[in-house]
């Protein structure tokens, strides 16, 4: 089931980020940082109290330029105007929660008014409430003095204030206490076995393009199914007898000049996506090459266990000789060395070159997945891998596997009692992982290696 997603929205400078901080690295256990989004951490996943959730923090507004259509906020914030708009816009079009961060030392601003009726105005009513839920919290409030002027903030008409300080770590608790208690019930989904593919991407790299291309080919549509994505649509289809689910994440549009902040929340739709995914297409332009943004999906995929094929689409718009395709490939396995064993697609959804090629091969990625190999061939496997390689010592000491067996699938995952697992180096930790792909490939899927302390005896 998808984790809900909590937005962290208000202007600059009231300590947004402080609180992102505070609340997945102190107080929470931080489950997974999504690796390279942007320097400030933009998203991560969080605990409290058993409930599980993504943060996405909205700072780091870029200065863009000033909108000459635009009614001036402030004096001091007419600049940013472009960007609290934009912020306050996908927070709310995206989120199942939203968090509005003011600062008590300012009191009640102009920005702080605008971006307040940016969001009530994006709310809508389900069943009676408004939704997504809004909490306001007041930061900064370090003293009984500060905590009793938070009351002003009564004004912005959000209900009412928690008064906090992210810097100190004062009434997190009951901040997130609020948080969860506003956040709605997770209904129980009824059992899908289909194959559930999503196509992420930066924008504008032709997600939108694929899909369309795809379906219009097969022609097999049985039933659109609302997706969980605010625009995004899930389409349910049978493929050569398998049941696919295919779910678009393509609902960014590039419109004129692209905001810093759009291109940011590309990532959290594909966060989105991946949450119910088995496996992503990564859909990256070959025009272009891979850029910084690429690399942050794709960490995002390898991050989430999901299995993954390359689709470098708009492969028609570029002039090619007979090793074009190879220095791409090059290419790739360098600048995503992280997923070295990805299949990779050179396609145009535009022209339908090799589009034929996609699904075929997400299914068999998605097979790959479900592999399991019998323990006594596993621990066969590794003790020739330890003859043609021994672990160094370390210390005096040396690595001894002692048993091995794969304890599931989807991913696949291995379990290798160890004499000290403190002794397995990721260099070796690698080598026994790619022995185990040079006998079963496992296309397109992450193998997880796990070791356990446990009395020697011999394999």
């Amino acid at each position: 089931m998808p984790k809900p997603l909590v937005a962290l929205v208000g202007r600059p400078n009231v300590g947004k980020s402080a609180l992102f901080n505070r609340l997945v690295g102190r107080r929470l256990a931080v489950v997974d940082d999504v690796p390279g989004t942007t320097r400030d951490r933009l998203f991560a996943e969080a605990e409290w109290n058993g409930v599980r959730f993504n943060l996405v923090d909205t700072g780091g507004i870029e200065a863009l330029g000033r909108d000459p259509h635009a009614r001036p906020l402030a004096a001091d914030s007419a600049d940013f105007i472009v960007e609290i708009r934009q912020q306050a816009d996908l927070a709310i079009s995206e989120a199942d929660l939203v968090v509005l961060v003011a600062d008590v030392t300012t009191g009640v601003t102009a920005p702080d008014q605008e971006v307040a009726e940016i969001l009530r105005r994006r709310q809508k009513i389900v069943d009676g409430v408004a939704r997504p839920p809004i909490i306001l919290a007041v930061n900064k409030c370090e003293n009984a003095e500060r905590r009793n002027e938070a009351v002003a903030f009564y004004e912005l008409g959000i209900g009412d204030p928690v008064a906090i300080s992210a810097m100190h770590g004062d009434s997190i608790g009951d901040l997130l206490d609020a948080m969860l208690a506003a956040l709605p019930v997770q209904e129980a989904q009824e059992e899908d076995e289909s194959v559930k593919v999503a196509i992420v991407g930066r924008p504008n790299v032709g997600k939108s393009s694929l899909l369309n291309k795809l379906l219009g080919e097969e022609r097999v549509i049985v039933s659109p199914i609302p997706g969980t994505t605010r625009d995004a649509i899930d389409t349910k289809f049978t493929y050569e007898g398998v049941a696919v689910t295919l779910i678009d994440t393509a609902g960014i549009r590039r419109r004129g000049r692209i905001e810093a902040g759009v291109e940011k929340y590309s990532v959290l739709r594909a966060l989105k996506a991946l949450d119910r995914a088995d496996v992503a297409l990564l859909v990256l332009d070959s025009a272009e090459g891979i850029a910084a943004q690429d690399a942050h999906i794709a960490g995002m995929v390898l991050d989430k266990n999901r299995s993954v094929v390359i689709v470098m689409n708009k492969w028609d718009a570029l002039e090619k000789d007979a090793y074009t395709m190879n220095t791409f490939t090059e290419k790739i396995r360098d600048q995503l060395n992280f997923l070295d064993y990805v299949p990779v697609l050179f396609i145009s959804a535009k022209t339908g070159q090799r589009v034929e090629q996609v699904l075929p091969t997400a299914l068999r990625v998605q097979e790959e997945r479900l592999v399991r190999i019998p323990t006594s061939e596993l621990n066969r496997m590794v003790r020739e891998a330890l003859s043609k390689h021994a672990p160094a010592s370390k210390t005096g000491r040396r690595l001894k596997v002692l048993y091995a067996a794969q304890v599931g699938v989807d991913p696949p995952t291995f379990l290798f009692h160890v004499n000290d697992p403190e002794l397995a180096h990721f260099t070796y930790r690698r080598y026994l992982e790619n022995q185990i792909r040079e006998k079963y490939s496992f296309l397109g899927t992450p193998i997880r290696l796990s070791f356990r302390a446990k009395e020697e005896k011999d394999l």
